[in-house]
């Protein structure tokens, strides 16, 4: 193992680990983004490993080249790392790499996932339930009551929130998640030394209780406009859903909602009246189909299969009312209920044995029943 001459390790085993060093190391590396540094880790086995390896070796992963491997700098990298290690420690912040069970799993599926995250708070980044809000920095008091209106209405069912802290609507939503104890997570666009906009700083210390703070860039890295972009991916990808609430035609929340489209997530749009500049976005995606019109939480649990966390109400009236389904919806519905997965309406065909014109026609009416509920890609569940 080649270490640094200059560089410290410390005692905490739990901050400083030998491969945590290694894991930081190989974000400072130049010309190395998330992509390749995933690709190496893959390539060698650790972070460590990759360290270890001669130069020669590194010429083998698939797009490293020899200029890639000239401007390498692992003695830099490594000190760098050593300098952050003590930032970390010092500051209670937690490292989470890739290969880590706690990194967020829906965010490790985007290819272009960040290899290494800075958290800091009390979070569960792999929650049950997980959706992103995002919006205008010139939030209207119609934005700022939407936000009330949907984190008061998601209270039951335990989800976790992400925006961007921002000014507008990001800091609307993580303000009405402090007020009523909702999870929040904002993720950042500079390291966790400083916070921008400065006013949000209160905000972001109460956030910490039950939420927190995350960002893929390390102490020192100022709030450079390229950042925020490479922020909303992960905006985008930690969440089942993004929600858009107020933006303009050219906003950064557009940016997010064509990002979490990219990654095949659902986005959702609060409906503004035409003319509003701050609606045009939203108004442009429903539009467009890139996000389905959502009026309130009762929308979105609806397309995302939620129930509410005391729902032994439902349950027991579910359990009644299949009796009014009719020959051809009861057998629809005993096909759907053997099968825990969503089925597409071609397979529901051919298990039924049903016209596609005549299966339509019933899987409409046991939709407006409330029965089962339609899902993208034309496919179909029971409503749990």
């Amino acid at each position: 193992m080649h270490i640094h001459p200059h560089i410290c390790i410390f005692a905490n085993p739990h901050i400083t680990t030998m491969s945590q060093l290694h894991q930081v190391a190989l974000t400072y590396i130049k010309n190395i983004g998330p992509t390749l540094a995933k690709s190496l880790v893959s390539y060698f086995g650790s972070a460590e490993e990759v360290f270890n390896a001669p130069k020669v070796k590194w010429m083998k992963v698939p797009g490293i080249g020899e200029k890639t491997v000239e401007l390498m700098d692992m003695g830099s990298a490594l000190e760098k790392a050593a300098e952050e290690l003590k930032f970390i420690e010092k500051n209670n912040i937690d490292v989470i790499f890739y290969t880590d069970s706690r990194y967020p799993k829906r965010l490790k599926s985007c290819n272009d996932s960040p290899a290494l995250l800075y958290a800091k708070g009390s979070m569960n980044l792999n929650s049950q339930r997980i959706i992103s809000i995002v919006g205008t920095r010139n939030a209207t008091d119609y934005g700022k009551q939407l936000c009330r209106q949907l984190v008061e209405e998601l209270k039951p069912y335990n989800v976790l929130v992400i925006s961007g802290l921002a000014l507008g609507i990001d800091v609307a939503a993580h303000k009405e998640c402090v007020k009523h104890n909702v999870p929040t997570v904002g993720v950042l666009g500079h390291g966790l030394d400083r916070m921008y906009p400065s006013q949000n700083r209160s905000t972001a210390e109460k956030m910490l209780e039950n939420g927190g703070l995350l960002s893929e860039y390390p102490s020192g890295t100022i709030p450079d406009r390229e950042n925020f972009p490479q922020r909303n991916r992960i905006v985008a990808g930690i969440a089942d859903a993004t929600i858009v609430i107020e933006a303009s035609i050219k906003g950064g929340a557009l940016i997010t909602a064509e990002i979490a489209n990219s990654y095949n997530r659902d986005v959702f749009a609060f409906p503004g009246r035409i003319g509003d500049d701050y609606s045009e976005g939203c108004n442009f995606l429903i539009r467009n189909n890139k996000a389905a019109l959502l009026t309130g939480a009762a929308d979105l649990a609806y397309c995302l299969g939620w129930e509410k966390i005391d729902s032994s109400k439902q349950i027991i009236e579910q359990l009644v009312l299949p009796i009014d389904l009719s020959t051809d919806e009861r057998l629809i519905f005993d096909i759907l209920q053997q099968h825990k997965m969503p089925l597409a309406i071609d397979d529901i065909s051919i298990k039924t044995s049903m016209a596609t014109s005549k299966l339509a026609m019933n899987l409409l009416n046991m939709e407006m029943q409330g029965y089962i509920r339609s899902l993208p890609g034309k496919t179909y569940a029971l409503v749990q």
